[in-house]
């Protein structure tokens, strides 16, 4: 890329992961606020929009120390955001190995790399590190996950926390939003495609979460870069909401048949991993100490409304 001196000065702020929904949010939102230098990584080649247009992508493997030390070594960034995980909770269960790997090893290399190179590390962790007995939790609760990748994340918090570079973990709470590829679901889409094709749906009533617009969670990190934050910071939505009342609020948004949604129980369903029943997070120290903003869930799904209507899906 070439050096101007309008970005010379300009902080780095890399980014692992940047082809996920996070990834691409936070890509975006730098870039569209101009105030950092944004260096986009992932895994392959970059599925970005193309009207971001992207020149820097820089192809990362995260689980090979060498490439991320050299990597890292040559982009000099001021801040790693790192968003690369692997997040599908059964799937966790049931290749523990590759969780490992990419939530425990991978960590380990960033923060080697950040120690070297005097980098601000930004984890983003999960609710999932919690027994959800005493939901919504602040930074100050105890962790004590009940299932393989709860523990994963929690054991890469730990290594950040004992490590000697700046660091903050940013907690969040089921994620949601539109990728540009469109390759992955949400709780409202899946909701309102359903309804739209006139299945009849079974959402759980006895969880609770509270559930976060991807772009708020971007703003989120990007806030702690601006503060140069360090600790442990809740960034998730504002609304305590189980499965069941998300399902009713998108049928409400899109005037579909909430008639077809029943309330069930978590006892209805068999997964290979284990569920927190009531988490969420108390998001105070986040609005209090960075500035944090989150949007209501229903201006969530009207942010999601206006995306898929762009996007003409």
């Amino acid at each position: 890329m070439v050096m101007t001196l309008s970005n010379f000065n300009k902080k780095k702020v890399l980014v692992t992961g940047a082809n996920g929904l996070l990834g691409q949010k936070i890509v975006k939102q730098i870039i569209t606020e101009k105030n950092l230098e944004v260096i986009p990584t992932g895994l392959g080649k970059s599925r970005l929009p193309e009207d971001l247009e992207i020149t820097n992508w820089v192809t990362l493997d995260i689980l090979n120390r060498d490439q991320v030390i050299t990597q890292i070594g040559i982009i000099k960034p001021n801040f790693i955001i790192h968003t690369a995980a692997m997040t599908n909770v059964d799937q966790c269960e049931s290749d523990k190995e590759a969780c490992k790997a990419l939530n425990i090893d991978a960590v380990k290399h960033l923060v080697e790399a950040s120690k070297i190179y005097n980098c601000h590390l930004i984890h983003l962790s999960t609710d999932f590190i919690f027994d959800g007995n005493n939901g919504p939790y602040s930074e100050e609760a105890i962790p004590n996950p009940i299932n393989f990748y709860g523990w994963t994340k929690l054991e890469a918090e730990k290594i950040i926390q004992q490590s000697k570079i700046n660091w903050a973990i940013v907690r969040t709470v089921l994620v949601y939003g539109i990728a540009n590829d469109m390759s992955r679901s949400n709780i409202i889409l899946w909701v309102k495609d359903s309804l739209e094709k006139g299945k009849d749906l079974q959402l759980v009533n006895d969880q609770i979460r509270t559930p976060t617009l991807a772009e708020d969670l971007a703003a989120g990190c990007i806030l702690i870069v601006e503060k140069r934050a360090n600790g442990i910071y809740n960034i998730s939505g504002k609304d305590v909401l189980t499965p069941y009342e998300m399902g009713i609020a998108t049928a409400e948004y899109f005037g579909l048949d909430k008639t077809k949604i029943k309330e069930t129980n978590s006892l209805s369903f068999t997964q290979d991993a284990k569920r927190p029943m009531k988490t969420g997070f108390v998001i105070e120290k986040a609005v209090t100490d960075l500035g944090y903003s989150p949007k209501s869930f229903m201006d969530g799904i009207g942010i999601l409304a206006k995306q898929l209507k762009l996007a003409n899906y």
